[in-house]
């Protein structure tokens, strides 16, 4: 028997396992379904596409898409110790203050930005320091890129040459604008939630880790949880826990557990012959996610991370830490309002010195750049659904990718964006020709086309568990299971809606709160128990 079992040792399961741990007089069970983060690419910045379809990731790929021309979209995602934080790309963005006090103001109480700004703080070390918005001295490491490459900083110019602002910091007041990005590194390497959360915390006698242990359900009796079913070494076992079971798998593996163990659609669930705990139909709906589209071009100079590899990049990494191998591939970006408004973007780009394609798994052998136009605000709603009741088949994911035809306009927007930014004086030396989409013509039908035909996931899946103070919503603002009892789930998945941004910042903080009503309500129940 354990107080807390912590099922998936991903972003958030890191941060609650060292968090919930410091308690000396509370026990800690972590699971995770895979392994340690053993891979060398993990810590290596420059090589997180090769754990792509590895034993590092899930590979899940979407139902086919309409809106996508019919495509299944893979979707990596973190299968090992620190999860999708182990796979990235490291970039720190929090997200728009307004997508946290959108969240309060439909009733998701102290999670607006005020009330999440101190659990952002708490997290960080920031190479810059303390401030305002920042952090110094918390687990994890916040760092300005090693070596940006000339091409991520001619864009930058090339996007204030064409009348965007110019940003040092994406985190703090105003998101809008061009600059680099803020990475998880430390000193030249992955700064993951396991290696900044979980390895120190791994030395305290109260906290086990069980790599290879895939959950099975959730074991609820009289409408409370009291632990999980795991199969692990091809045996199974039945763990319990004398608080919580908190789930941390993500918006695919969270919505997953929650319905292998009877919490869920009652009519789906009764299908595959599963007994229906609680029906909960909006377990699995509200899927979306960030879609990315890109154009490609040509360098006219031999300088993009074609070269990382060389003998002369490898060994200069191998003694300073710096140099190719440090990048985190997209070094610059932009975020800007498509409507030209000066409202709250909905365009995020990522901008790589290569030709970034094939999710990294077809490297290039040509010079050349990526600009890609990043949809951040997405209308279109999609949903998860179980195919079987065996947790080793895959549900079904449907995002409705580009379903609603406001995504489809703000990405074409974005290429345009992306075109004029690339054809401006900065990038004159850098720039040869255009790659993608070719020399076809920029009309609207050519770019809807083109949007529809190669976006993508930018890995940031969400909202399956949808946190809201309605009685539709899966979890409540404390991220407590609505119907059962001692169980929460903690990750991304609780989001209602997506936050601007690369989704790994928010989830810490999602965790880093989790852990403080967590231990509140172990305070009042201790105190009931004295009285």
């Amino acid at each position: 028997m354990t107080d807390y079992i912590i099922v998936g040792g991903g972003t958030a399961g890191c941060v609650l396992a060292a968090r919930l741990s410091e308690d000396p007089d509370h026990s800690v069970l972590l699971l995770e379904a895979g392994d340690r983060d053993h891979h060398p690419e993990i810590h290596i910045p420059a090589t997180f596409s090769r754990l792509f379809q590895t034993d590092a990731d899930w590979n899940y790929h979407t139902e086919p898409q309409a809106g996508a021309a019919n495509r299944a979209l893979y979707w990596p995602r973190g299968k090992v110790l620190g999860g999708s934080s182990s796979i990235n790309a490291m970039i720190y963005i929090r997200g728009h203050h307004a997508d946290f006090d959108g969240w309060a103001a439909d009733g998701c109480d102290g999670w607006g930005f005020a009330d999440a700004l101190p659990y952002f703080k708490r997290s960080e070390d920031n190479v810059r320091g303390a401030s305002a918005y920042h952090g110094a001295g918390g687990p994890l490491r916040i760092e300005d890129p090693k070596d940006p490459s000339p091409v991520s900083l001619a864009f930058i110019e090339a996007a204030v040459a064409a009348g965007m602002p110019r940003t040092a910091d994406f985190n703090g007041e105003q998101q809008a604008g061009a600059g680099l990005y803020q990475l998880t590194q430390k000193a030249g390497r992955r700064a993951s939630a396991a290696t900044a959360f979980l390895k120190p915390a791994r030395r305290r006698q109260n906290l086990t880790v069980r790599t290879g242990a895939l959950v099975r359900r959730v074991v609820i009796e009289h409408g409370r949880a009291v632990g999980v079913e795991i199969v692990q070494d091809g045996r199974i076992e039945t763990v319990y826990a004398d608080r919580e079971v908190i789930v941390c798998g993500g918006a695919v593996n969270s919505p997953q557990i929650l319905m292998l163990s009877g919490i869920g659609p009652a009519d789906d669930l009764r299908a595959l012959g599963l007994d229906v705990v609680v029906d909960r139909p909006a377990v699995g709906d509200n899927l979306h996610d960030h879609l990315i589209t890109g154009l490609h071009f040509a360098l006219r100079e031999p300088v993009s991370l074609v070269n990382a590899e060389s003998i002369s990049s490898v060994l200069r990494y191998l003694v300073t830490r710096r140099g190719m191998l440090s990048s985190n591939i997209a070094e610059a970006g932009l975020f800007v309002d498509s409507h030209g408004a000066g409202g709250v973007p909905d365009l995020q780009f990522h901008v790589a010195p290569i030709l970034f394609q094939d999710h990294g798994l077809t490297p290039p052998t040509d010079h050349g750049f990526s600009i890609g136009p990043t949809l951040v605000r997405p209308k279109s709603r999609g949903r998860l659904t179980l195919r079987s009741a065996d947790p080793t088949v895959h549900p079904a994911i449907d995002p409705a990718a580009l379903a609603e035809q406001a995504d489809v306009d703000v990405l074409v927007a974005g290429l345009r964006l992306a075109r004029e930014i690339a054809e401006a004086g900065p990038l004159d030396r850098f720039r040869g020709e255009m790659l993608l989409p070719g020399p076809a013509s920029f009309d609207t039908a050519d770019l809807e086309r083109h949007v529809r035909e190669t976006s993508e996931t930018l890995y940031h899946p969400v909202g399956t568990c949808r946190m809201g103070a309605d009685a539709d919503a899966v979890v409540d603002p404390d991220l407590r299971v609505r119907g059962v009892e001692g169980l929460r789930v903690v990750d991304a998945s609780v989001m209602p809606t997506i936050t601007n941004g690369n989704t790994n910042a928010p989830t810490l903080m999602i965790a880093e709160r989790a852990a403080d009503l967590i231990r509140q309500d172990v305070s009042v129940a201790d105190r009931h128990e004295v009285a």
